[in-house]
């Protein structure tokens, strides 16, 4: 079995990363590590994990674990994936994975030099549903593809969330703009060419609250808005000439709605709709990976898309100083 250490008690660890790699078929989690022993005593016995680790650099020098997964906020996220590579581990990290496409360079070169896996954790990759709407979409199903359309919103004042606290990485477009940019360059496998957006921040946290976003594809364009201050909401939308596909929740499967998508002809005079019961998307996650680090075949999100991604992010924020377009 393929052995992952959990990098901190972060709470999408335990409420869904932990879960999902317990259950996979072919890993398992054999450590948990945090800067207080009793916090990670207390999570390896909640979740039957045999050893836990006092310090992050302990469970990275032990031989219990292969792999590290890395929950932490997202300003750390660069330096414990190279200290992790460097300890000979692969790297399964919380997205987004850096805060500047240019970081990534150095994840790319600690890579490849210590011959390690290392993987953004971009969970909608590995669900049906998305796989279901790139083989719609290479299938001609809706016949040229002109526009996507996206959202994803939720409420969050909480001043001590590092998603309100800019030096641990927070604002809206590192926590939720990279999964419509993310799910529209795997869907379509294109990538943006310029950029108009506009972005509001909050006066009292400094964090990004608002962008909204059109993308230029050459072949089609993407509109999206992401919020942090709005009720929430998901979705997205691919509309060709002849058809359309809408995803009903596209990111956080089934807590937004059902697990579907649905194919709509030009006339809107037949419609078809493809259910997915349970993908259990972060298991799907954690198998790829053992699998692609223990060198058998599969689809995992390569660094180099990692960098495309923040490329995309990072444009958008240099859009959102001018009126007109950014190249990214």
């Amino acid at each position: 079995m393929f052995r992952f250490g959990i990098l901190s008690t972060a709470r999408i660890g335990q409420n869904a990363v932990i879960p999902s790699i317990q259950d996979a078929e072919n890993a398992v989690v054999s450590a948990i590590a945090s800067r207080d022993m009793t916090r990670a005593r207390a999570m390896a016995d909640r979740f039957s994990v045999p050893h836990a680790f006092g310090s992050y650099e302990e469970m990275l020098a032990s031989d219990v674990i292969d792999a590290v997964y890395i929950p932490l906020p997202t300003s750390q996220h660069v330096e414990w994936t190279i200290k992790a590579a460097e300890a000979g581990k692969h790297v399964l990290c919380e997205k987004p994975i850096s805060l500047k496409a240019s970081e990534i360079d150095r994840l790319i070169e600690a890579r490849d030099r210590n011959k390690v896996l290392i993987s953004e954790a971009f969970m909608i990759t590995y669900a049906p549903v998305w796989h279901k709407v790139r083989e719609l979409l290479r299938n001609e199903a809706i016949g040229r593809l002109r526009h996507v359309q996206g959202a994803f919103s939720y409420f969050n004042r909480d001043p001590s969330n590092m998603r309100n606290i800019p030096e641990l990485g927070g604002g809206g477009l590192p926590d939720i703009g990279v999964y419509p940019t993310m799910a529209t360059r795997f869907a379509t496998g294109k990538e943006p060419l310029r950029i108009q957006a506009t972005t509001e921040r909050d006066p009292e946290f400094g964090t990004d609250i608002y962008s909204s976003v059109k993308a230029d594809f050459g072949d089609f364009d993407l509109t999206f808005y992401v919020a942090t201050q709005m009720a929430a909401r998901q979705v997205m939308v691919f509309h060709g000439t002849k058809g359309f596909i809408e995803v009903k929740s596209p990111f956080n499967a089934d807590r937004y709605g059902a697990e579907e998508v649905e194919l709509t002809d030009q006339g809107h005079g037949r419609s078809e709709v493809f259910r997915f019961q349970d993908s259990r998307q972060y298991k799907r996650q954690a198998e790829a990976f053992a699998r692609a680090a223990t060198g058998n075949q599969a689809e995992v999100v390569t660094l180099e898309s990692s960098r495309a991604n923040q490329q995309f992010i990072d444009a958008i924020y240099r859009a959102s100083e001018h009126d007109g377009w950014e190249k990214v």
